[in-house]
């Protein structure tokens, strides 16, 4: 496979990025939903799922609950929309294909490797252990490599919804990667490294393996035959397990990316134990599932997209 696995890889990510990337934009804007450090929040006029007349109990205005009430997708689309532009959707859509020409390109191509080579040749089995395993080492190593074009896919993505003299109003993914090394140093770039690294290697393995897993049983078992729709129905398998898996701490790196620390200021998390600590006392639980029904409504579709793009690829370039 060598080369050709990356570059098919490559192809099938940025088309599935790209194509998908208002989806992951809305998810991106209801992770950030509830957080108590921000000052003086743009203006958001949601149509909440709960709504609540004003009135005071104690020194409480019922009013100021109404901001934290959970909305909907579907709400914070249009309100995207309505404020910002048709355009705003894309916002950050640089960096999306930056961060899959970095990212998932180096995972497909690695996880192609490992799984071609862990396979067994006689037989032609590869273990679901050895699947996982290979998904873990690509996915990691993908991340790694990716990180600061994640950082700054989460700031374009996220910056819509903070007041206008607190934007940061960065024109491409290189102004953004420019700005945070002038302003905030190198190190930046790989800020919530550990858990953009942590989240690459459970989403890789759970979607590539359980990809791999059940085409392999739906074509043993005779259910459909090797095409589009087996492709499909394989791969919306796989992102949503992928969804389940990951949204916790994909809320939590969020968070870690999108924070504002100015100089000589306290960062409203110290690491990633601490911004989920603060999330769950301060939200609930259910907090880590923020953004869901975008996630799955995204990586379903993005998974899709990749795999039947994939193999699509695949049958092109066989001759090269």
């Amino acid at each position: 496979m060598g080369l050709k696995g990356f570059v098919e890889g490559g192809i099938a990510s940025i088309i599935a990025g790209a194509s998908t990337h208002p989806l992951d934009l809305i998810k991106v804007r209801m992770q950030l939903q509830g957080e108590s450090h921000l000052p003086n929040p743009s203006p958001q006029v949601y149509r909440p799922a709960l709504s609540m007349n004003s009135a005071v109990v104690g020194n409480v205005s019922i009013s100021q609950i109404v901001s934290h009430t959970r909305v909907g997708p579907i709400s914070i689309g249009v309100r995207i929309i309505q404020s910002e532009g048709v355009a705003a959707l894309f916002s950050g859509v640089s960096a999306t294909i930056l961060r899959q020409t970095l990212y998932s390109t180096t995972r497909m191509g690695l996880y192609d490797i490992l799984k071609n080579k862990w396979t067994h040749k006689e037989t032609g089995n590869l273990p679901l252990t050895n699947k996982i395993a290979a998904g873990l080492i690509a996915g990691g190593l993908g991340a790694t490599i990716g990180n600061p074009a994640d950082v700054a896919m989460v700031r374009m993505q996220a910056d819509g919804r903070l007041p206008i003299d607190q934007r940061r109003n960065y024109k491409s993914v290189v102004d953004a990667l420019g700005q945070m090394t002038k302003q905030e140093g190198v190190g930046s770039l790989w800020r919530g490294s550990a858990l953009t690294v942590n989240r690459a290697m459970i989403v890789t393995a759970s979607q590539l393996a359980t990809y791999d897993q059940i085409k392999e049983m739906i074509l043993e078992k005779g259910v459909m035959s090797d095409g589009v729709g087996s492709d499909a129905t394989a791969s919306f398998a796989a992102g949503f397990v992928a969804a389940v898996a990951s949204n916790p701490i994909d809320v939590i790196k969020t968070r870690v990316m999108n924070m504002k620390v100015a100089a000589g200021e306290v960062a409203p998390y110290s690491g990633a134990l601490d911004c989920a600590l603060k999330t769950v006392r301060a939200e609930g639980p259910m907090a880590l599932y923020k953004g869901f029904i975008p996630t799955i409504s995204r990586q379903g579709p993005f998974t899709v997209v990749l795999f039947v793009t994939l193999e699509q690829v695949r049958k092109i370039l066989k001759d090269f």
